[in-house]
């Protein structure tokens, strides 16, 4: 282990139930300066059309993470003797509007992208991601896109409006944060408001991966033409934990039956080694929906797989 960089809390020093909840016990940081990749809360459940709750998914996901220890047994990645990284908090939405919520969670990751810093943001609905990517878009131009998820979120309005959880991507498209052509969606599945409702994202260019292809089957191939897809150039990793089926993640507003498998979860997200990965997303853990504890500790481990795969990770071989 390192001394150059900063260490997670370990269980042996104090105990799992102790210590200050950040994000794996890692060190709390005021600004992304000095930071190779920092997480960051984003409290937000406003853009949310049902069953609200996400506002509480980055507290619950940074207790859980707890469990999490600084090296991956699987993949043998070392991110803790690789790059410095710290909690930076949270973004400070507001309760009251979702409009002044957007625009801070812009300026928020505009910030951590300023000291050259990659953000794993912990959400929060998935309205987060278009204020995410007009901040990558800004830095990097139209970025790569790898969505996991069990809906599309490409709608045009809900209820009317245009900046919500089931329209990022839509938008995301329209304003050119995102390449069409270097855009994949993993995960889609369930009943829509249109037979042909997944056709949109094709039509932009987008490749699409329903769920019910991908059962009873590992996903390395997949990432395999996931990767030669996508190429060179800068991407931006965005998971909904609704992707998986309830039988492994019940604690999200808008669960759909037939989904994915954790283990399938960890191919996808292992399957990114090697490429240039900008930041990330977990979103739409709701801790009301699951008093287990369950999903938010899956969405904990999954961030930690996410940190693993992000360039200039070293693996211990």
């Amino acid at each position: 282990m390192s001394e150059a960089f900063n260490q997670p809390l370990s269980g042996n020093d104090m105990p799992r139930f102790g210590g200050i909840a950040t994000m794996m016990r890692l060190p709390h940081a005021s600004t992304a300066a000095g930071l190779d990749a920092c997480f960051v809360g984003v409290p937000l459940d406003i853009g949310t059309g049902n069953r609200s709750g996400t506002r509480f998914g980055p507290r619950q996901i940074r207790a859980e993470s707890v469990l999490i220890r600084p090296y991956n047994m699987a993949t043998r990645a070392a991110p803790f003797d690789s790059l410095q990284v710290a909690d930076v908090g949270d973004i400070p939405t507001n309760p009251y509007s979702l409009a002044k919520s957007v625009d801070a969670i812009e300026a928020g990751i505009s910030a951590i992208l300023s000291h050259g810093c990659k953000p794993l943001s912990l959400g929060g609905d998935h309205t987060m991601a278009l204020p995410i990517l007009r901040a990558m878009a800004k830095r990097h131009g139209p970025v790569g896109l790898i969505h996991v998820d069990a809906h599309a979120d490409i709608n045009d309005t809900m209820s009317g409006e245009k900046i919500a959880h089931g329209t990022p991507f839509r938008r995301a498209v329209e304003e050119k944060l995102i390449d069409p052509n270097r855009t994949v969606q993993i995960g889609l599945r369930g009943s829509g408001y249109s037979a042909d409702e997944f056709d949109w994202p094709r039509s932009q260019g987008f490749r699409v991966f329903p769920a019910c292809d991908l059962w009873h089957r590992s996903l390395v191939p997949l990432m395999d033409e996931v990767r030669a897809h996508l190429g060179t150039g800068p991407v931006y990793i965005t998971f909904d934990i609704d992707s998986l089926d309830p039988a492994f993640a019940q604690g999200t507003g808008t669960p759909e039956i037939g989904g994915l498998t954790s283990m399938q979860a960890l191919e996808i997200i292992r399957g990114c080694w090697g490429l240039d990965i900008v930041g990330c997303d977990l979103v739409e853990v709701s801790p009301p929906y699951d008093t287990s504890g369950n999903t938010a500790l899956t969405a904990a481990n999954l961030l930690f797989e996410l940190l693993c795969v992000l360039p200039g990770v070293q693996r211990r071989n």
